[in-house]
């Protein structure tokens, strides 16, 4: 009789622990489907690709350079063609053209794409509103549910849990050491509960497997990185290395009222800190009228 006792405890033991576990699994695989069926679903533009990766200065930098409307310098420097300083020509697309008027506002000055996509306002107000319109579009992906996420009252009744789990298991197996079954019936139900017991001592490798079986990761992430916009796939290895370290200037731009970086010096000075003095000495001495005596100037 004990040992039916005995395997029924195990038996409920082993629901308590094991059966919450199938039915998280089986949530997260219906998420994980689900989330994975809208990604693979999705009909996403190539500037909406570009701007879910951050690239969309560099699609439309690539974009009007292959359109002949501006030119970048090995040094990342972005100049104005003819085609690019005419006002009638305008990309299609609004975020090439955005980038496009940009450089017009500070033409004839060279500028870098990273300059303007990170200091610009006009063009951070489009770019901010194009991206806005078309994650509208996007439908709203399931989140998976995570440990972190779980409350203190669902966190304190765990804790409860395990520790009566631990009392039970160390209870069930002290009976069952001590008991003398009898029989083949209860040595198969000491046998079976046992097992029941061993088989606790894997509720945590099975917690992880379950975790690790049905988490996606970042399929929509993934998917961004793997797509690459026409127009920068288009480009020669020199062009595209001009692009991205135009657009990776984000501290400075060229021209005669370049800034070099405000944090940094000035790169050159006039001449050393007294010269100035110097020369406003000559200035005024060459100013007031020579005494006859022919003494210099006093400068004090």
């Amino acid at each position: 009789m004990l040992q039916l006792v005995l395997v029924l405890a195990v038996f409920v033991m082993n629901a308590a622990v094991y059966g919450p576990l199938a039915l998280r699994w089986r949530r997260r695989a219906r998420i994980r489907r689900e989330i994975l069926r809208l990604v693979a679903g999705l009909d996403l533009g190539p500037y909406h690709v570009a701007a879910m990766a951050h690239g969309q200065a560099v699609a439309a930098a690539a974009e009007l350079l292959l359109d002949g409307y501006l030119g970048i310098d090995g040094e990342g420097a972005v100049l104005l063609t003819e085609a690019g300083r005419d006002p009638a020509r305008t990309p299609s697309h609004p975020l090439p053209a955005a980038l496009l008027e940009a450089v017009r506002r500070h033409d004839p000055e060279p500028v870098s794409i990273g300059w303007i996509d990170r200091n610009d306002e006009a063009y951070g107000a489009r770019r901010t509103a194009h991206r806005a319109e078309l994650d509208a579009l996007l439908p709203e992906l399931p989140r998976m549910p995570q440990d972190e996420e779980r409350g203190c009252l669902r966190g304190c009744c765990g804790c409860v849990g395990l520790i009566l789990l631990m009392v039970c298991w160390m209870v069930v197996g002290e009976l069952l050491v001590f008991s003398r079954p009898h029989g083949p019936v209860q040595w198969a139900s000491a046998a079976v509960t046992a097992l029941g017991l061993m088989s606790l001592c894997y509720a945590e490798a099975a917690r992880r497997a379950v975790l690790t079986r049905t988490e996606c990761g970042d399929p929509l992430g993934d998917r961004m990185r793997a797509e690459v916009h026409p127009a920068v796939a288009a480009l020669d290895e020199e062009q595209r290395v001009h692009v991205h370290r135009s657009a990776d200037d984000y501290g400075r731009w060229r021209g005669a009222d370049r800034v070099v970086s405000e944090d940094g010096d000035d790169g050159g000075a006039w001449g050393d800190g007294d010269d100035w003095w110097e020369d406003a000495y000559h200035y005024r001495a060459s100013d007031e009228p020579a005494d006859d005596s022919g003494t210099r100037p006093s400068s004090g």
